[in-house]
């Protein structure tokens, strides 16, 4: 990317942060007018957007300044729209995992039911109230987000492409927690089912509709914005294989995340699915989905996931959906194209 197209997409994201604070201070006022709770709510679900990486309005931004776009206000709505509706994903995610705690903090479910202890509340009581919270502030999240569609100024047919994007993001994700909830209660799915349920959860919305809908705002040709889908969805694949590489694998001081909690958890992941085909699969069945596994025996598991061939087959899946990502590059204006080769370089890297 040019440098001045960086400096644009670096000036948009803060223009994100700003959309994000105005809409939080509005909804924050309005909920006073209706008491203490929701006023609480609202506090603690802006907080819960607060801190990210700003991942999924980079990907609006980057599409956006790549294909020459120059709206910066209309381009932060965009980008909000998608940062408010992963707010709504991550903590509606927390419900269904029962986890009050994200990277290390209390979540909304958490913040609540920690609350509602102090209060004197008995702990399952407590507990209700977080989960409670944590499904109302998802809805409101979830409510909200297309309203910034509206707030970016794009009206006709533009408006009417990137709301019909925001909502196939909402719809995949929906299938794709569905999927995987009846993956952790039913038989092993294979690794092609694996990847396709992380795709519809975490790609559609994270990559896919988000590169499209930077083009689309930025009024590109179709087969643009559909090379941009279909980049999205490779190299969103890919992410998702390296996220559970270093679910495993990876140095937690680095990644702020448990290297136990998804074999705890019993998480099904490529690394699971393809393990399960293997003759080493009694070694791990047993231990796998431990709510107490041990660091020694979780060693033992990586140790096994080697040797069967699971890490070794995720590395490669890795590369070829990363070759296909790039791929799709060739037919993009050279900025753009460079910008997302580095992208890719850059989620690829994260498994070394």
């Amino acid at each position: 990317m040019s440098e001045e197209a960086a400096t644009v997409a670096h000036i948009d994201l803060a223009l994100v942060d700003e959309c994000l604070e105005r809409f939080f201070a509005v909804s924050s006022t309005r909920a006073a007018r209706y008491g203490r709770p929701p006023e609480e709510l609202w506090r603690v679900l802006r907080e819960a957007s607060m801190g990210g990486k700003r991942f999924r309005p980079r990907m609006v931004l980057t599409a956006y300044a790549g294909l020459g776009g120059a709206d910066a206000h209309a381009a932060a709505n965009v980008g909000a729209a998608y940062e408010l509706l992963h707010t709504a994903l991550v903590v509606h995610d927390d419900v269904i995992d029962r986890d009050w705690s994200r990277r290390g903090q209390p979540n909304v479910a958490g913040s609540f039911r920690d609350t509602g202890t102090t209060g004197g509340l008995p702990l399952p009581t407590a507990e209700h109230r977080g989960m409670s919270a944590a499904v109302i502030a998802g809805d409101l999240a979830l409510a909200a987000a297309p309203r910034f569609i509206d707030a970016s100024g794009v009206t006709g047919d533009r408006r009417a492409r990137l709301l019909e994007l925001l909502d196939e993001a909402v719809f995949a994700s929906a299938a794709g927690e569905m999927t995987d909830v009846d993956f952790a209660l039913g038989v092993m799915p294979t690794v092609d089912e694996v990847l396709g349920m992380e795709r519809a959860k975490t790609s559609v919305y994270s990559f896919e509709s988000p590169l499209q809908s930077g083009a689309v705002l930025a009024g590109a040709p179709e087969p643009v914005v559909a090379a941009l889908g279909a980049f999205g969805r490779e190299v969103g694949i890919a992410y998702q294989i390296v996220d559970d590489l270093l679910g495993v694998f990876g140095d937690e001081a680095t990644t702020g995340k448990s290297v136990l909690g998804d074999l705890r958890e019993g998480k099904r992941t490529m690394l699971i699915a393809h393990a399960a085909t293997t003759d080493r699969w009694p070694d791990i069945a047993p231990h796998l989905g431990d709510p107490t596994l041990s660091e020694e025996r979780a060693a033992e598991l990586r140790a096994t996931l080697v040797t069967c061939g699971a890490r070794a087959a995720a590395e490669t899946r890795i590369a070829e959906h990363a070759a296909l990502a790039r791929a799709e590059l060739a037919g993009l204006p050279y900025d753009l194209a460079d910008r997302l080769e580095g992208l890719v370089t850059e989620l690829v890297e994260r498994a070394r």
